[in-house]
């Protein structure tokens, strides 16, 4: 079997963002980035399975510029088989990216496609499900525990109830969550190994015959207005006239 890993370049989480001064979009010059948290754990958790047995190949895959191969080459580091760029210089939003994955996915017969649940940067938690969508198969999205028998998953989900424990036919698209596991550290000798294996490059145009490119564009990027200072008060009374001021109750 194998397992497709979608991965996603962003600004670092320990990085604070910042707009470019023309509101054109998020400053990139000098930042660090990374692989998306979230998909560090779905690189994990395929390396895993791989691992016990239960898939042979382990396939990472992203969608940006040239820039993007330093994190496809951090995922080989961490034990990844090989990896795929699709090139696109401009943003590419969830249905495309899922439309360009769907090829993917039908290219190399994947039985299992994990992503993390969304990018921190844009927070959209869209892609995995269009994905699951376009390719009608089944899904199992934000998954904290993934166990997989033969033809079948088992994939425990938090909902607001508690756990959530669905069985799920492969192939299927997972989408991973925080507490799904932990994700290992990236060795010297792993990086150095990792610049001998295979990544591919195609443009993004090879992976989207008869998409209908009608998207949103983005006009402008503003950064969040300065939270206000709190204020002290004496009583419940008092309490309640300010929050009648501000019209909150």
């Amino acid at each position: 079997m194998k397992i497709l890993v979608a991965i996603k370049r962003v600004v670092d989480f320990n990085v604070r963002v910042q707009v470019k001064p023309d509101g054109s979009g998020v400053a990139t010059d000098g930042v660090k980035m990374s692989i998306n948290p979230f998909d560090e754990i779905a690189i994990e958790e395929a390396l895993r399975i791989k691992e016990a047995g239960k898939a042979d190949e382990v396939i990472v895959v992203t969608i940006g510029t040239n820039d993007a191969q330093q994190q496809l080459r951090t995922a080989l580091a961490m034990g990844a088989d090989r990896a795929i760029l699709i090139e696109s210089n401009s943003e590419i939003q969830s249905l495309k990216a899922a439309t360009s994955l769907l090829m993917i996915a039908k290219k190399e017969q994947a039985g299992l496609v994990i992503m993390g649940k969304q990018a921190i940067d844009d927070d959209n938690n869209q892609t995995p499900q269009m994905l699951a969508t376009l390719w009608n198969r089944p899904q199992a999205t934000s998954v904290s525990k993934l166990e997989i028998n033969g033809n079948s998953a088992l994939a425990t989900r938090e909902v607001d109830a508690g756990l959530e424990t669905i069985e799920i036919n492969l192939p299927a698209v997972i989408s991973t969550d925080l507490r799904l596991n932990e994700p290992r550290f990236v060795k010297l000798p792993d990086i150095m190994k990792a610049k001998r294996k295979p990544l591919d490059v195609m443009a993004i145009d090879e992976t989207l015959a008869g998409f209908n490119d009608n998207e949103l564009s983005i006009e402008n990027y503003e950064s969040p207005q300065p939270r206000q200072k709190g204020i002290m008060v004496e009583n419940v009374d008092e309490l309640v006239a300010q929050l009648k001021e501000r019209g909150l109750v």
